[in-house]
């Protein structure tokens, strides 16, 4: 039996969301190998998303199953009022079971999408969403220019030339291109041949101007876009997530990306922050030790990173 009167009935206003909501998602299963700094990356994240981003938005953070000093750390985050929505899953439910979550239940307009490894530089989002609102029948905005498959911008290049100002042309400065490669692993010598043979395009509408392409990895959003292509079916943690890309392609939709660089992949180390890339180049100079340079041998390489999948599988599959 009831006794008395809920008090919320006596509550006149409710906390209204932001029109946009930022939404990350987060996994870091342990703190060591891989991982050892990517907690530090992650705070690093965070704090560059808030840094004059040029809009208000509120911050959802979807953890898809970390280890209990990251899950502490968000929790903290939350209480002091950093965080405004957080998600903790018991297990990783694979990017696109994070992704069915998230751009379901994030409360805002727009949801601007972000890995966790992602820095960014001040007007990131007003950038975006200005973009965003000018193009017509957008799908997707990235926050920086950076050469993408063409197959998935094809519908763009369509749009653009027979609605806006298209031009094809090396637009991305060398050292723009060169320093997120290098973010990825790759090397300056295999970038050097690709560069030259690729091009950029640059599409004008309405005084403002986007590059064609964008990519999951970040991006800016209508809610209402996103609900097309839910939910995902995703049978692998990783590697599916070009289903994104395409499927925007395929239905027709702008995919877009800001003129010059708002953000910056980390990957699992704060090196770039370092200076260790430097403007697109490994600064430094020190000589490799003997147990390095036979490490990097290719069958040595190979054998030992598949005995590290292996016991990887072991505890996190």
């Amino acid at each position: 039996m009831r006794k008395g009167q809920n008090p919320a009935k006596f509550v006149k206003d409710v906390a209204r969301p932001q029109r946009i909501t930022a939404a990350l998602l987060n996994y870091i299963p342990f703190l060591s190998g891989f991982y050892a700094e990517t907690l530090d990356v992650l705070k690093v994240c965070m704090e560059s998303m808030r840094k004059d981003a040029g809009l208000p938005f509120d911050l959802m953070v979807f953890d898809n199953g970390s280890c209990a000093e990251v899950r502490d750390f968000l929790v903290k985050e939350k209480e002091e009022g950093r965080i405004q929505y957080l998600i903790l899953a018991e297990k990783n439910m694979g990017k696109g079971g994070a992704w069915n979550v998230m751009l379901a239940g994030a409360p805002g307009q727009i949801i601007a999408y972000t890995d966790s490894d992602v820095l960014f530089s001040p007007t990131w989002l007003s950038r975006s969403v200005d973009i965003l609102e000018t193009f017509p029948n957008v799908g997707m905005v990235t926050a920086r220019p950076f050469r993408t498959p063409p197959e998935f911008y094809e519908g763009t290049l369509k749009w653009a030339r027979e609605n806006a100002t298209l031009e094809e042309g090396q637009f991305i400065p060398w050292e723009t291109f060169l320093e997120f490669n290098l973010s990825l692993g790759q090397t300056e010598e295999e970038n050097t041949k690709v560069y030259a043979e690729t091009r950029d395009w640059r599409i004008v509408y309405k005084g403002v101007t986007a590059m064609a392409g964008a990519s999951h990895w970040q991006f800016t959003a209508y809610k209402s876009t996103l609900q097309h292509f839910l939910p995902f079916d995703m049978d692998k943690p990783m590697g599916q997530v070009r289903q994104l890309d395409k499927r925007m392609n395929d239905a027709g939709l702008l995919r877009l990306m800001v003129s010059d660089p708002l953000a910056m992949n980390m990957s699992n180390t704060l090196g770039y922050l370092r200076g260790e890339l430097g403007k697109g180049r490994v600064t430094s100079k020190k000589k490799v030790s003997f147990g390095k340079r036979v490490l990097e041998v290719g069958f040595v390489k190979k054998a030992l990173l598949a005995i590290y999948n292996k016991i990887f599988g072991w505890y996190y599959s």
